[in-house]
């Protein structure tokens, strides 16, 4: 397995410089998307002076954090944008990531459960360890060490991403128990007709044969929900090993896709960016 043998190298191992650098290429254009997609949704006047959100924000940090926050807000909107751009092009990709992750931390500012944006940083952290970037949307061709270091880092953390939330769902009874599943396609079959279409993504078929309470849809529900542990133990090491790492590749394609349905606009990001790193695992 090349990532034990480039733990035991010191990381002096030698892996595919393009790898690296087609993250970036999906990393930029994962984010790109976001920042594109929260202008059209209303993020432009997010925090408006007077408004409840921008009330909310100063509550949380403070009167003079705030202001900072308030002022920076909207030239920030446009300069991200423009950064993640530039990354995804290879146009001066260490500072276009700098930026680019500056923008996404200021959303941890007024965002209530962050999560995906604290994942985007920890991965976006491990882009700027990596030595050669590109300057292309093409990735470069040969093998080296420049990022070596950079690409363990990027499978360390989506590993530890998939065992953590593996074992979050462990410790839920309710997840285990297949309830919550239920309970939650339960609600999407019945607020559905209420949603615009980029709000519900759940399959109609899905919904009026598994979307009930009863104890058939709670059996359905479990078994789906340990499936969901067991591929999310899996996918690294499956990820890992070329006999298997199509087979995994195609089984978190199915995953994140059916996470996407749940929740389209809060999982877009989270879904091609932990997709993408698959790129990494590959040496």
């Amino acid at each position: 397995m090349w990532w034990v043998e480039a733990l035991a190298a010191g990381f002096d191992h030698p892996v595919r410089t393009g790898r690296v650098q087609l993250f970036r290429l999906v990393f930029g254009t994962v984010l790109a998307l976001r920042f594109a997609l929260a202008l059209g949704w209303g993020g432009w006047s997010r925090l408006v002076p007077g408004s409840l959100e921008a009330g909310l924000v100063q509550r949380r940090l403070g009167p003079v954090r705030a202001r900072l926050l308030l002022v920076s807000y909207r030239p920030m909107l446009l300069a991200r944008l423009a950064a993640a751009l530039a990354l995804a092009t290879g146009l001066a990709p260490k500072a276009a990531l700098v930026v680019a992750m500056a923008g996404l931390a200021m959303e941890t500012g007024y965002l209530r459960a962050p999560a995906a944006v604290r994942y985007s940083l920890l991965l976006g952290a491990c882009l700027l360890t990596a030595g050669d970037l590109g300057h292309s949307p093409l990735p470069s061709p040969g093998t080296g060490t420049a990022n070596t270091w950079a690409q363990c880092l990027i499978v360390l953390v989506t590993t530890d991403l998939y065992w953590n939330s593996a074992y979050q769902k462990i410790c839920s009874p309710q997840f285990r128990s297949g309830l919550l599943l239920a309970q939650t396609f339960h609600v999407h079959r019945e607020v559905a007709h209420l949603l615009p279409p980029h709000q519900n993504l759940i399959p109609t078929l899905v919904l009026r044969h598994a979307g009930g309470l009863g104890e058939r849809d709670v059996r359905l529900w479990r078994a789906a929900s340990m499936a969901a542990i067991v591929v999310e133990i899996a996918l690294p090491p499956a990820l890992l090993l070329p006999q298997t790492a199509p087979w995994a590749v195609a089984a978190g394609v199915v995953m994140h896709a059916v996470f996407t349905c749940l929740k389209p606009r809060h999982m877009i990001t989270f879904t091609g960016i932990t997709l993408g790193s698959y790129l990494a695992f590959t040496p």
